[in-house]
């Protein structure tokens, strides 16, 4: 059994409920901030990931990655706007270990992201689980991965904003 001190298990709760709060107030500036530099995010069909294969529909390798996602969303990919609302389920710790570099917990949470289109009624825009890594660094706990493998095989041709 993985036994995690309840500070630390508070930080993991912030750390989840304040990337969902960034993602859905659109603050995609502070989104790389949550990622340590060499930190990936990747977003993976679950029958992929459940077989092995490793396509995503989308994989940043690098904080430098992720912050020209932002840049992209911002500045380049034109799309009707929607507004997300992220509903994350209590992180669940797999692993927690001492590292020479510092704590590294791994952890995951179910998740569903809901999107609002200003004109049309709010849709499941996708629903899975999060796997993390996450490292404690001096300003507080960091995402060495995030892994989004989402359930449905059919999801929106257009995901844009982070998930």
């Amino acid at each position: 059994m993985n036994m995690i001190d309840f500070k630390t298990y508070f930080e993991l709760l912030n750390l989840y409920s304040d990337y969902a709060m960034v993602c859905d107030s659109a603050d995609w500036e502070r989104w790389p901030e949550f990622f340590v530099e060499e930190g990936s995010y990747r977003l993976q069909p679950r029958e992929n990931h459940e077989q092995g294969l490793p396509l995503c529909l989308l994989a940043l390798e690098s904080q430098a990655m992720i912050r020209d996602r932002v840049y992209g969303v911002k500045e380049t990919m034109y799309h009707d706007p929607y507004y997300q609302r992220h509903i994350v389920g209590t992180p669940r710790v797999i692993r927690i270990e001492q590292t020479a570099d510092g704590e590294r917990i791994e952890s995951e949470a179910n998740y569903a992201v809901i999107r609002t289109k200003i004109d049309a009624e709010s849709i499941v825009l996708s629903a899975g689980f999060y796997r993390d890594v996450i490292v404690r660094r001096p300003e507080g706990l960091k995402l060495l991965s995030r892994l989004c493998v989402y359930d449905s095989e059919m999801i929106a041709n257009s995901i844009i904003y982070p998930i």
